[in-house]
């Protein structure tokens, strides 16, 4: 069966993107545990491409089956994860690029933020998936959880819509958004 990738995230109602969101399954990593761990010879560069052995992954497929495997552990190690193995995966810097954001409103009126993440799928930053502030004031960069400890990076576009709309519902000068109720500072931390 081909693959449909999903519709453009402005066109979707919150409904529709928690409803995608529902639809994706996902390899329950969580729960293995395997004994062997190995060298995946692959490796995820800055902008989201992905190589094995220093050849690119070419194959979109590929590329969303391995990322459904992905787990980062607390050292910051990405691994690909199997029920019987985990292999290594060098990750240059995030996992994944989040490349859209739309905000919306939940039936309560409180902001929603959507992303489109570069394996198109959709995910909302709130408890489980939290927006976190990183690098200098030179060169700030803003992170999504994803999943198992993986992060998206928020590319440039998408970055600068976060910040506009920080601009237009923080006070002061301190820039922050909230999402299902969480509130996210998009300042490093000193």
């Amino acid at each position: 069966m081909p693959y449909e990738p999903p519709p453009e995230l402005a066109g979707l109602s919150l409904a529709q993107i928690a409803e995608a969101m529902a639809a994706r399954r996902l390899p329950a990593v969580d729960q293995w545990n395997p004994a062997s761990t190995g060298e995946s010879n692959m490796r995820i560069a800055g902008n989201g491409q992905w190589f094995h052995e220093g050849a690119p992954i070419t194959r979109p497929a590929m590329v969303r089956a391995f990322a459904s495997l992905l787990i980062a552990d607390e050292t910051g190690q990405h691994w690909l994860a199997t029920p019987h193995e985990k292999l290594a995966i060098a990750v240059d810097d995030a996992a994944f690029i989040a490349t859209d954001l739309e905000v919306r409103a939940d039936p309560q009126g409180r902001p929603v933020l959507a992303f489109r993440i570069n394996t198109d799928e959709f995910v909302i930053a709130g408890p489980d998936h939290p927006i976190r502030a990183a690098g200098d004031p030179d060169t700030p960069a803003l992170y999504l959880g994803i999943r198992h400890g993986t992060e998206a990076r928020l590319n440039r576009s998408t970055y600068g819509q976060l910040i506009e709309h920080a601009l237009k519902v923080s006070n002061g000068d301190l820039l922050v958004v909230e999402s299902l109720g969480s509130r996210f500072v998009l300042a490093p931390s000193p």
